[in-house]
């Protein structure tokens, strides 16, 4: 995406809010805007939109948002909104079914936070931790609405007929609101993974909390009494004008004091540096700059 290209997305975005009358916070429209980049810029597959209203208001703004987005530019023309559960997110579906065969190829490294553990220990998918293989299966099931030419086919899951009813083909044209939607809710039904490991996962983070839905207050007991590192991706945005552009967060996840204790010099952190610095160097023309933040945080309350 060359800075002509997010200038026209930028100015698309704005009045494609005006025309919907979805009346935004300034935090809350540039978080919009950041998140929109990242996607149409290939720095992220997937964002999580927890900001703009609740639902169900919330995904009909969305929908309403990216119709208006997409007849007025091409830009958007790979973005769809994905609902799991009651969390809602916008993707960019090339992106994402690059992103979940790299994960079902084991070509994205992932770790676990074990919060079923006091205290929490980092673990594999290599433990065959029953939750994790529940994991597999759940983003096999994500590889039906977002296929990829020459994924090998001992990852693909045996056929869904209700998870390939509640999407379209990539490659159909966008013709209402509803093929913007891909809910993608009954791929965590009969498991006991909860969205927290879920969002992890789709959101990028190289490490992700694990707990199973039998375990969520002892969970948020193990994570609320622990010292934490943030993790932080800040970026700053290219622009035609003079203006001066401020780090803005890209994303950002927690870790475990204890098992950070190298900070940005623990080994899964400076493999995800690199891959995001990879991605980085692909759309510069968006993106000045790319840097990792950490910092810590003292024991609070956390939900989880």
């Amino acid at each position: 995406m060359e800075a002509v290209e997010a200038e026209e997305a930028l100015k698309v975005l704005e009045a494609s809010l005006t025309h919907i009358n979805w009346r935004l916070k300034s935090s809350a429209k540039r978080r919009l805007q950041t998140d929109v980049l990242a996607l149409c810029s290939g720095m992220r597959p997937v964002v999580m939109i927890d900001y703009g209203g609740k639902m169900p208001e919330l995904q009909e703004h969305l929908c309403a948002f990216l119709e208006r987005c997409q007849k007025e530019s091409p830009i958007f023309e790979q973005l769809r909104v994905m609902v799991v559960d009651d969390m809602i997110y916008l993707i960019h579906a090339k992106e994402l079914a690059e992103y979940v065969s790299l994960s079902l190829n084991s070509e994205v490294e992932l770790l676990f936070v074990d919060l079923e553990e006091d205290p929490p220990k980092m673990r594999t998918l290599e433990d065959k931790n029953s939750l994790g293989m529940q994991l597999i299966s759940i983003q096999k099931l994500f590889s039906l609405p977002f296929p990829l030419e020459g994924m090998r086919s001992d990852v693909l899951p045996p056929d869904r007929t209700e998870l390939k009813a509640e999407t379209k083909p990539l490659s159909e044209p966008i013709n209402s609101q509803s093929s913007l939607i891909v809910d993608l809710s009954s791929c965590m039904h009969d498991t006991k993974v909860t969205v927290p490991t879920i969002n992890g996962w789709l959101l990028g983070y190289p490490v992700v909390y694990l707990f199973s839905t039998d375990h969520i207050e002892q969970a948020i007991y193990n994570l609320s009494t622990k010292f934490l590192r943030i993790y932080k991706i800040l970026v700053c945005r290219n622009s035609t004008s003079n203006k001066g552009s401020h780090p803005e967060e890209l994303m950002s996840f927690s870790v475990p004091y204890d098992l950070s204790m190298r900070g940005s010099n623990e080994p899964w952190a400076e493999t995800f540096l690199a891959r995001m610095q990879s991605k980085w160097e692909r759309c510069k023309q968006t993106w000045s700059s790319l840097e990792m933040e950490v910092t810590e945080c003292y024991p609070q309350a956390i939900a989880l």
